[in-house]
């Protein structure tokens, strides 16, 4: 049977539209949402700031969205994309991130710096609309690019370059002796009345010369460049500050793609190479899988709260309303440029509360899965359950989803990957037991309490997981306080024997619900890792 709403060229257009949303890319013509107020004004501001999300959570979407504003007033940007280092231990991660960001702003230098208003095409392209402010002067941007250039191909050599390959050095002197020659000659007679002379005499110096070699053995220390270099690029960033007449911005995406010792010296250095220059770092990362600051002597990093600030993206589920409110948004913006009336039109009302559970109110999950459950929706065809994508369409979906998240997992965490999967294991089966896809976990107790509590903490930000609430405690344990989790709906449990159901989705955003939630019965229960439960490596 044909699908009389689902298969018109309307949703034909939202489908795509919602496939294109799902990745962030350099242009900027995708609707942006923000997830708090001032959310985007507060990533322009003059101060560093880690931008804390899950995947999908819109951190590069906010930092691309915040760079293609500021470029539009002429304001030096540049964005990295710290993925194409994973992998690459320091200090090589760190030569070529600063080949990424004297490119980048070189590439700004010959582009929106001086590109005049009429290039409509550029201009669409990066902003949709046109810069108000002059261009900069081209001669000098010009010379400030070839500058940038010619820094960036010395990193590029040094970052090819083998780390402690032995280098000969040769230095010639040349020690000079010199010697002062004088002489003279006299002629005369003495003839009376008149008296005849003649006197000739000359000054000649001579040089003897000696030269002496002298060579010396050392090992390249790509560590020992990058610190008498770092003055060098300060200036260069000064002079780009100057240049614009306005302070610069220094984008950089996925630091948790960065091995756990690199991340807080990649930060470090850059901490210091911008450091009272009028450049800002806006650095995106996921929180319970980065290490920006680590104490010692001396400390590396950056410290939040001292040297820089926190920009949280997560809307979660604990505020569950919230996030209905600003995933409908979303839904909203791309159903009117599909040119629907709104998301309603499309999502009947369980579709879209059955949408924003199994998203985890993760915007990026919102839109692949809506776009899955329009093809369940098509395969179902239209019977007893309407025209609209139904919640039982958005399950299907979700299922689908999973293979997804297990490559997500292996790619984010892949050194985590054993103790990650042991944890998920055994939520699961806790949620099988109990009957309900939500559980509490204890915030502290024993050492296998902590180490599963951190383990959900980095599934949560894995998104296999999701924090449903506040601190809440149980009448039966005194004492104790347990954080309320949902289990991804994607990792709900199949039944495996006759008679046996899937866990109840409870409805924890109703007091009433929550409120039977608090009962021993759903608490994770101490040792649930078993006994290679690995240890808590959190900063």
């Amino acid at each position: 049977m044909s699908h009389p709403l689902l298969e018109t060229p309307a949703v034909d257009r939202l489908a795509r539209y919602l496939e294109e949303a799902t990745r962030a890319g350099a242009r900027s013509e995708q609707p942006f949402v923000e997830p708090g107020r001032d959310t985007l004004a507060r990533t322009r501001a003059r101060r560093h700031h880690l931008v804390f999300g899950r995947r999908g959570s819109g951190k590069t979407t906010l930092l691309r969205k915040a760079g293609a504003d500021l470029a539009l007033e002429r304001v030096p940007t540049a964005f990295v994309d710290l993925e194409a280092f994973k992998g690459h231990s320091y200090p090589d991660v760190l030569l070529g991130v600063l080949v990424e960001t004297f490119g980048a702003l070189r590439r700004w230098l010959e582009s929106a710096a001086v590109h005049l208003a009429s290039r409509v095409s550029f201009w669409r392209r990066l902003t949709g609309k046109r810069p108000q402010k002059p261009p900069l002067d081209k001669k000098r941007s010009a010379a400030l690019a070839a500058d940038l250039d010619a820094a960036t191909g010395e990193l590029v050599r040094m970052l090819h370059a083998e780390e402690g390959a032995q280098l000969t050095e040769k230095r010639t002197t040349t020690k000079t002796k010199a010697r002062k020659l004088t002489g003279g000659l006299t002629v005369g007679a003495k003839l009376p009345p008149v008296e005849l002379g003649a006197t000739s005499g000359g000054e000649r110096t001579e040089q003897q010369g000696t030269a002496v070699e002298v060579s010396e053995v050392v090992r390249r220390n790509k560590t020992g460049f990058l610190a008498r270099h770092l003055l060098d690029y300060q200036q260069l960033l000064e002079r780009v500050v100057a240049l614009a007449g306005a302070d610069a911005y220094l984008f950089l995406d996925d630091l948790y793609l960065l091995g756990r010792a690199e991340q807080p010296r990649v930060l470090d250095y850059l901490h210091r190479l911008v450091k009272g220059r009028s450049v800002w770092l806006k650095v995106g990362t996921i929180r319970n899988r980065s290490t920006w600051y680590r104490p010692g002597d001396p400390p590396l990093g950056m410290k939040l709260g001292d040297d820089c600030d926190d920009i949280d993206l997560d809307v979660t589920l604990a505020k569950f309303r919230l996030a209905r409110a600003f995933l409908g948004r979303i839904a909203d913006e791309l159903a009117e440029r599909a040119r629907l009336a709104s998301h309603e039109t499309v999502l009947s009302p369980g579709g879209a509360e059955r949408l924003v559970l199994a998203s985890g109110g993760v915007a990026r999950d919102f839109l692949t899965l809506w776009r899955r459950a329009i093809d369940a929706g098509r395969e179902r065809g239209a019977d007893h359950r309407g025209v609209r994508v139904t919640a039982t369409d958005v399950m299907a979906a979700a299922l689908e989803h999973d293979p997804s998240k297990r490559d997500e997992l292996v790619r984010d965490a892949a050194e985590a990957q054993a103790p990650l999967e042991r944890a998920l294991a055994a939520i699961q089966r806790h949620c099988q037991s109990s009957g309900a896809n939500c559980l509490l976990v204890a915030e502290d107790g024993s050492e296998d309490a902590r180490r599963m509590a951190a383990l959900v903490r980095e599934l949560c930000d894995l998104r296999f997981v999701h924090l449903v609430g506040g601190r809440v405690t149980v009448r039966q344990l005194p004492g104790q306080r347990f954080l309320p989790y949902m289990l991804d709906v994607s990792q709900l449990p199949a039944p495996t024997r006759k008679g046996e159901k899937r866990p109840r989705l409870v409805r924890f955003w109703q007091k009433a619900e929550l409120a039977r939630l608090r009962h021993p019965r759903h608490v994770l229960a101490d040792g649930a890792l078993g006994a290679e439960a690995p240890t808590d490596e959190r900063p």
